[in-house]
């Protein structure tokens, strides 16, 4: 938490795959502004990764009295989003306590460790293997 002004902030950090999210949760009317433009606009008006975005507010009841402000790098949009999602869990937990069980029990706050394998030499990709041919 910081104060600016007079204007209380509370931060949170998301990751997921190669997504990393800097969230800023702001006292404000429930928009969403992810790297300086409309969080709709970003996500490509997709309702899927919108509903993730305000998930941890909808859990709380809070959508319509704090904003949030994202810096978001890496990844795609899903990861970005899931990034996103997990950052405003965070830093709502900084904003009361209280919030932290019905996040945890959402899965707000749960980090995925899902992420793409390494490829490893002799093979096409993670897993693949070249056809085999007995002669």
């Amino acid at each position: 938490m910081t104060s600016t002004s007079n204007r209380v902030v509370y931060w949170g950090t998301g990751r997921r795959k190669t997504a990393v999210a800097r969230v800023r949760v702001v006292p404000g009317s429930g928009s969403v502004t992810i790297n300086g433009r409309p969080g709709d606009n970003y996500l490509n008006y997709n309702p899927v990764y919108l509903a993730a975005v305000k998930a941890p507010l909808q859990t709380l009841g809070l959508e319509a009295q704090y904003d949030l402000l994202v810096n978001v790098r890496g990844g795609g949009l899903t990861g970005q989003a899931d990034a996103i999602k997990q950052g405003a869990a965070r830093a709502l937990c900084d904003l009361s306590p209280d919030n932290r069980k019905p996040l945890k029990i959402e899965g707000h706050l749960s980090r995925d460790p899902r992420a793409k394998e390494r490829r490893k030499y002799g093979l096409k990709k993670a897993r693949k293997a070249p056809q085999f041919s007995k002669r």
